[in-house]
C-alpha cells in the first residue's frame, strides 16, 4: 500500500515509464528469450489447447480489471462530490448565521473561516500522506462549541440553531467521507490479485507460437501495455488526495473567497 501511495505521487510521465513501459520492456525480452528457447515449432505447438485455456484467463482477468476501474473511478468521484458538498454546507452554514445575534454570529463566521482556511492548509497536505490534520479536528470542535453555546427562546431561535447543528453534522460527515478516502480506496489483497493477473495473463503469450517472431513480440507488447496502463489508472486515482491526479481544494477556497467579499 505504501508503494502504492508512492507511485501515485510521481509525475505522470515517471509512473508510466515504472508502471507501463518497463513491465512492456520485461514482457516483451522474456518473450523472445522463450522463442529462442523453444522456437516456432515447440511453441506453436500450445496454440490450440492453449488458446482456449488463455481465452478463459483473458476474460477473466479483463471482468476483473474493468471492475476495479469503475470502482475505483466511482470512489473517485465521490470524493470530489465530498469536496463541493462540503463547500455547500460551508456557504450555508454562513449564510444561517446571520440569524443569529451579533456576537455568536462574528464567531460563528470567524471559526467557519478558520475551519475552511485549515482544511485546505493543513487537511490537503495530511490528506496527500493519507492521514488527517488535528488542527482542523479541533476547527470542528469550536464550531460545535459555538453553535452549543447559543441560547434562544423564541421558535425562530430555535429552528435556526437545529438547522446550524444539522448542516454542522453534514459538514463532519463530508469531511470524514474524505479522510476515509484519502486513505487508499483498493484493499492489499486486490492489489495482489490484480497484479498476480496481469502477470499471469502477459505470460501465458510467451508459450504461443507465431509464424513471425516480431508479430509475436510486438503482440505481447501491446496486450502488456493496455494492462499496466489501466493499473496506472487505477494506481493514479486509488488515492484521490495524492500526486497530480487529486481532488482540488478549489471548491473549498471559491467559498473562503465569497466568505471575503460577503464581510
Amino acid at each position: 500500500m505504501d508503494l502504492a501511495r508512492q507511485l501515485s505521487e510521481l509525475p505522470v510521465w515517471l509512473a508510466a515509464i515504472l508502471v507501463v513501459g518497463l513491465p512492456t520492456a520485461v514482457a516483451v525480452a522474456c518473450s523472445a528469450a522463450v522463442r529462442r528457447q523453444f522456437g516456432f515449432e515447440g511453441l506453436r505447438a500450445n496454440n490450440e489447447v492453449a488458446g482456449f485455456k488463455f481465452a478463459v484467463l483473458g476474460v477473466v482477468y479483463a471482468v476483473l480489471l474493468g471492475f476495479a476501474v469503475i470502482v475505483v473511478w466511482e470512489k473517485f468521484h465521490t470524493a470530489e462530490v465530498a469536496v463541493t458538498h462540503e463547500a455547500g454546507v460551508a456557504a450555508t452554514l454562513f449564510r444561517l448565521s446571520d440569524g443569529l445575534p451579533n456576537s455568536d454570529r462574528l464567531i460563528l463566521r470567524t471559526q467557519l473561516s478558520a475551519y475552511i482556511d485549515a482544511a485546505i492548509e493543513d487537511d490537503w497536505p495530511a490528506m496527500a500522506r493519507g492521514a488527517a490534520s488535528p488542527k482542523v479536528t479541533q476547527a470542528v470542535n469550536n464550531l460545535y462549541k459555538t453553535a452549543l453555546a447559543n441560547q434562544s427562546d423564541d421558535y425562530r431561535g430555535v429552528a435556526i440553531l437545529s438547522e446550524i447543528l444539522r448542516q454542522l453534522d453534514l459538514l463532519t460527515q463530508e469531511r470524514r467521507t474524505r479522510i476515509t478516502f484519502a486513505e487508499g480506496i483498493v484493499p492489499g489483497v486486490v492489489w495482489a490479485v490484480l497484479l498476480f493477473g496481469a502477470v499471469a495473463t502477459v505470460s501465458f503469450t510467451f508459450f504461443f507460437g507465431t509464424l513471425y517472431a516480431a508479430a509475436q513480440l510486438v503482440m505481447t507488447g501491446l496486450l502488456t501495455a493496455v494492462i499496466f496502463t489501466a493499473l496506472l489508472v487505477i494506481l493514479s486515482i486509488n488515492c484521490p488526495f495524492t500526486g497530480p491526479t487529486s481532488v482540488s481544494s478549489e471548491p473549498l477556497a471559491k467559498v473562503l473567497k465569497e466568505f471575503g467579499e460577503a464581510r
